[in-house]
Order: structure tokens, then sequence, then C-alpha cells
């Protein structure tokens, strides 16, 4: 099983790496992932060259069942985020 990197441990990095503050570099990691959010929150794609692509995509109305009782349901439409990593990223996780 892996680890996970937290947004603490993200911004401990940035801060060892580039020597900035910890209020500095929480305040970059910050705004950073509100551009990140209102993007999408607003339709748009973001699109980070070397690693990836957050894109918007809408679904639309479909019937469903309720695996514990097996009652027939209506899926309302929405709009979720999905990502694709990038070929160079897709290298770099490959790369033994």
């Amino acid at each position: 099983m892996s680890d996970t990197l937290a947004k603490a441990d993200l911004i401990s990095a940035i801060q060892t790496k580039n020597g900035y503050s910890l209020k500095k570099t929480n305040e970059i990691v910050e705004t950073l992932l509100e551009i990140v959010k209102s993007a999408p929150e607003a339709g748009d794609d973001v699109l980070i060259s070397g690693f990836g692509k957050f894109q918007v995509r809408d679904k639309r109305e479909r019937r469903g069942r309720n695996p514990a009782t097996g009652e027939d349901l209506i899926f309302e439409p929405r709009r979720l985020v999905t990502f694709k990593c990038s070929e160079k990223l897709k290298s770099l996780i490959n790369r033994r």
C-alpha cells in the first residue's frame, strides 16, 4: 500500500525546496488550489503541461438500482471532474 501526500506534506516540501517561510508557502499553495478549484466550478478545464488535465464532464440522467433493496432509481444529471495524466507523468510512474 502506498503513502498519501497530504496538503501539509506538499507545503512542507515546497518550503524546504524553495526556502520560503511557512506562511508564504501556505499562501502560495492555497492560491494555487483556489485557482484550480474555481476553473472547473466555472466549467473550464485545467491543463498543467507535463502533469495532466482536470476536465469537467456532464453526466446525463440515468436509471439505476439500489443493490440493497432492488428498488429502481433515477440518478439526476450531474457534473463531475475527471483527471487524465499526461504521457510524461504516465511514463514517470511506469518507469522502474
